[in-house]
């Protein structure tokens, strides 16, 4: 079967009004017929999902939460399941993104939310990344330890094919001329892949993919295709752009 990329995109806390979720699908609707090898994951706020997983949608055009419980059910006041989520229809959730951890989850909460995806058959997207980058290369060191914590102790089966978003804390909500450059794009997700074997063998890490996301924008999501190694991104605010979210997903498109 021939290897699609994927574009996440993440709404986060907008738009606004079910009205407008509903003029920005409808755009994300349109420029997706035109994506011939590129899978499409809209992300919405939970009030929005299920009115826009009503509406007739492309096949390369899929579901997922921005976060799930990392319990099955109990009296959890204000947490979604990750049950409730696949019984709408749901296909992905994000687990671990930065503005998650930075809410207090540890490592080890995600690894609890990752077991639970993979017991109802919610495909998780983990999300790793550093809070600043060194010489010394210890943010690497931190990217090991997030992926090492968060997957070690899951049984192998669940691993294959894994989705790991590399989001480096600095780079997000920053202008494209701030971004990541390629090139360090490229050798980080080289290193992600090199844990990902060492962990849990090379077959893993081969069948895995590896988002980008942090600034991500028309102006760079070129370059960041063309030089930096990666299977797809992780889009915030600019999905929220048609213009910006056409760009990125003919970029993305083109790589195949």
């Amino acid at each position: 079967m021939k290897r699609r990329d994927i574009v996440v995109a993440n709404w986060k806390m907008s738009p606004e009004t079910l009205i407008e979720a509903k003029k920005v699908f409808n755009s994300v609707r349109g420029l997706a017929k035109g994506i011939r090898n590129t899978d499409i994951i809209i992300c919405p706020p939970f009030p929005f999902l299920y009115p826009l997983l009503k509406l007739n949608h492309p096949k390369n055009v899929f579901f997922g939460v921005q976060n799930i419980a990392s319990e099955i059910k109990g009296a959890f006041t204000g947490e979604v399941s990750a049950d409730m989520a696949k019984g709408i229809g749901t296909k992905f959730s994000i687990i671990g993104h930065s503005e998650r951890r930075a809410m207090g989850e540890s490592n080890e909460i995600i690894r609890k939310k990752l077991q639970v995806a993979f017991d109802t058959d919610l495909i998780p997207i983990l999300c790793v990344g550093e809070k600043e980058r060194d010489k010394d290369g210890n943010h690497l060191a931190f990217i090991k330890n997030q992926i090492k914590e968060c997957l070690t102790g899951l049984h192998k089966k669940y691993l294959v094919g894994i989705i790991v978003a590399y989001e480096p804390i600095w780079a997000i909500g920053k202008s494209y001329k701030e971004a990541m450059t390629p090139t360090d794009i490229h050798e980080t997700t080289l290193f992600i892949k090199k844990v990902i074997g060492e962990l849990f063998g090379g077959d893993i890490a081969v069948g895995s993919k590896i988002l980008y996301g942090g600034s991500v924008e028309a102006e760079n999501a070129g370059s960041i295709v063309e030089y930096g190694n990666i299977d797809g991104f992780l889009v915030g605010h600019a999905s929220l752009s048609a213009e910006q979210f056409s760009a990125i997903l003919k970029a993305a498109d083109l790589k195949r």
